[in-house]
């Protein structure tokens, strides 16, 4: 015994260096990955700050030569003036030159008349003789002396530490999830959060291969989140959580694997009556099922019945509950749950079609005969509802029924508590009581329904409710509640 139990211990750790293993060569192949990502990130960003600079450059040199072309054409304008006024002094300078040859008084008078008067309408006398502009560019260039240093200073943005899940501060409860962390230190730079999950049959670290992916809830602004409308189909959920800031995000939590109970079962469809139309979580009325098998012969009619559902491997507990009975007959219109109860509390619910005629919810032991109904035996108890002339509601146990005055719900949640001798019906939608039976269960109980006309549909992977552990409580807490219809074992 000493030597098997350090065999199973070195099996184990075994296993989990092969997992770390693998761990450790997939981070390698993603800090390659990331790696090369972040220097094509970093290409991209340096691309864009180019692009930039290389706008703001053209743009600035467009604005310095509007200016030069603005400058030049006012001298140029200025140039043309004198040049024009220079011209015309040139011809009165030449012509007052003339003027000074004339020997004749009168003559000489009236050419200086005529010059004077050219002289003070010359533009030559109205001329400003200052430039209008200034041959410096001084002011349209700029100081990038700030922005140089800016540069020079541009590192990488921290990133954000890795949050701490708050194992003490999760909760798990009616198929929901709320899972509460924290950061090792402040850090204001933190924009928002990324939560992770993925379900799982390991509660140890997380597995690379044969696991599922990982779903991501992402821009989480709070330190806490609620992951609701879960079906609890596997042991267990890894949890892990991320921060990030405006550019990058940081390491991942150290994950959290959270217990996840839930009652998971499947209908057997290798058993059920051949008027039933079965599905993993459905079952259907089909009249012509059973006129249709039988034209099969004898033989391959027992042939097919004592068939191997082909979900199921030999070694299954699922297979061997009921995996060598005949077929349900007669008027047993009967298909049973592939997963026995046998120890805890566990719940699942049943919705049925508004046109369903006659149904029954409820559980039996193993191996029940194939014309048995439930309700009518010592070993089967249920709730039946029949919608055919009116509708009625009623608690079946040992071949009596007790009538429920109280209105059928859309929805019926189980709840069995099989070490408390407790089966209890419930309103799924308010979780208002129906009905509890009370017994000591002495063998392994399996879900039952039967149907005529309509379908049902099987709900499983859910937890307890809240609200039935409170009534639950209450009830348990009143004396005399007990039906007469139940079995005191």
């Amino acid at each position: 015994e000493t030597l098997q139990r350090i065999v199973s211990t070195l099996v184990n750790k075994n296993d989990e260096i092969h997992n770390f293993i693998d761990m450790l060569n997939h981070t390698i192949s993603n800090v390659q990955v990331n790696s090369s990502n972040a220097i094509s990130e970093l290409d991209e960003e340096f691309d864009g700050l180019y692009s930039v600079l290389h706008e703001m450059k053209g743009s600035m040199a467009n604005t310095i030569q509007q200016e030069e072309a603005r400058k030049i054409q006012a001298l140029q304008d200025q140039l043309s003036q004198c040049s024009r006024a220079l011209e015309s002094s040139e011809e009165l300078l030449e012509l007052a030159v003339q003027s000074l040859d004339i020997k004749n008084p009168a003559k000489l008078l009236e050419a200086a008349r005529q010059i004077k008067d050219s002289v003070t309408v010359a533009s030559a006398f109205r001329l400003s003789l200052k430039p209008k502009v200034s041959d410096s560019m001084a002011h349209v260039m700029v100081d990038f002396a700030l922005e140089k240093r800016m540069l020079q200073a541009v590192k990488f943005l921290p990133v954000p530490k890795a949050p701490e899940i708050d194992v003490a501060a999760c909760l798990v409860a009616d198929n929901c999830i709320t899972v509460s962390w924290r950061m090792p230190e402040e850090d204001s730079r933190i924009d928002h959060f990324i939560l992770e999950y993925r379900k799982t049959n390991f509660d140890g670290l997380p597995r690379l291969k044969g696991e599922q992916h990982w779903e991501m809830i992402d821009y989480i602004k709070a330190t806490q989140y609620t992951l609701s409308g879960l079906k609890f189909d596997t042991k267990y959920v890894n949890l892990r959580v991320q921060a990030c800031n405006k550019a990058v995000a940081g390491e991942y939590s150290d994950p959290v694997t959270l217990e996840t109970k839930a009652f998971v079962f499947s209908l057997d469809s290798t058993s059920s009556h051949l008027n039933l139309k079965v599905e993993d979580t459905y079952v259907e009325w089909d009249p012509t099922g059973g006129k249709g098998q039988e034209k099969i012969k004898g033989k391959e009619n027992k042939n097919r019945s004592n068939a191997a559902s082909p979900k199921r491997a030999t070694n299954s507990p699922r297979a061997s509950a009921r995996g060598s009975r005949d077929r349900f007959a007669g008027e047993s219109y009967t298909v049973l749950g592939d997963t026995a109860v046998e120890s805890g509390q566990h719940y699942w619910e049943v919705r049925a079609q508004k046109d369903c005629k006659s149904y029954s919810v409820g559980v039996t032991y193993k191996n029940p005969g194939k014309f048995d109904q439930l309700g009518k035996t010592n070993s089967s108890w249920c709730i039946h509802i029949n919608n055919w002339l009116q509708t009625t509601l009623s608690a079946k146990h040992n071949n009596k029924a007790k009538t429920l005055d109280i209105p059928v719900p859309d929805r019926i949640g189980v709840y069995c508590d099989f070490d408390g001798g407790q089966l209890s019906f419930y309103n799924a939608n308010s979780k208002a009581l129906l009905h509890t039976f009370r017994t000591k269960f002495t063998q392994p109980l399996l879900p039952g329904f039967m149907i005529w006309c309509g379908g049902l549909t099987v709900s499983t992977g859910l937890q307890v409710p809240s609200a039935v552990k409170t009534l639950q409580k209450s009830e348990n807490g009143l004396s005399g509640s007990t039906s007469s219809l139940n079995n005191v074992a």
